[in-house]
């Protein structure tokens, strides 16, 4: 039986692969996978020849369907691509692939680690790991130029699930992204701003390349 590709608790060292989840894997996941993939794009030129790989599920996933309209017009809103999407439920495997997982919920967080397989060191929501991230030194990680962007990103997941313990969200809340599902598209254009927000820190933390002005 051959192992799963990407390295998570699988093993392969080339890649890095990023899983954005959700409920439905039809708003929240979706548009995090492509701005997450339009952000690096922006940054590396090919996120793949950087070795980051970028996905997205639902824990109550819509196996097969595209995602929303009005989250294909926010991925509009901010230049990102929005083509050939199919949403996924869920599935061990890609727990196992996973280097890094970010949830849109605390619920969804707790989903994935109650799977199994050692994710509870690499999953978080994504406003979480945005917070740690902003804690973290990049001094500290390795300079992506010298050992690539893969070692700097599977540092900076030790890294924060090391802070984790430390830094408490201020509020419940401010870890979550709430769901637009059945939404006007001013709600989901609100979503779309937060996700983006939250992920830009992230995308420079990973690449150690800043966002292009």
């Amino acid at each position: 039986m051959t192992a799963p590709e990407g390295r998570g608790i699988a093993g392969r060292t080339g890649t890095f692969r990023i899983l954005h989840v959700s409920t439905g894997n039809v708003c929240r996941s979706p548009i995090t996978e492509r701005l997450t993939r339009h952000a690096l794009v922006d940054r590396l030129g090919d996120p793949l020849s950087g070795g980051l790989i970028v996905e997205s599920a639902g824990t109550w996933g819509h196996e097969g369907a595209p995602m929303e309209a009005n989250a294909e017009v926010v991925l509009a809103d901010f230049g990102a691509d929005a083509t050939g999407f199919v949403g996924r439920e869920l599935l061990d495997e890609h727990v196992i692939r996973a280097d890094l997982v970010l949830t849109a919920t605390r619920d969804h967080r707790a989903q994935v680690i109650s799977m199994g397989h050692s994710a509870g060191l690499r999953t978080f929501t994504l406003k979480e790991f945005t917070r740690l991230v902003r804690a973290i030194d990049p001094a500290t990680l390795p300079d992506p130029r010298d050992e690539g962007v893969v070692e700097r990103a599977r540092a900076l997941v030790r890294a924060a699930a090391a802070l984790r313990g430390w830094l408490l969200a201020p509020t419940a809340e401010a870890d979550e992204v709430y769901d637009p599902y059945g939404a006007p598209i001013t709600f989901f254009r609100s979503i779309g701003d937060e996700i983006n927000q939250a992920l830009d820190p992230v995308v420079t933390a990973l690449t150690g390349v800043a966002a292009p002005h």
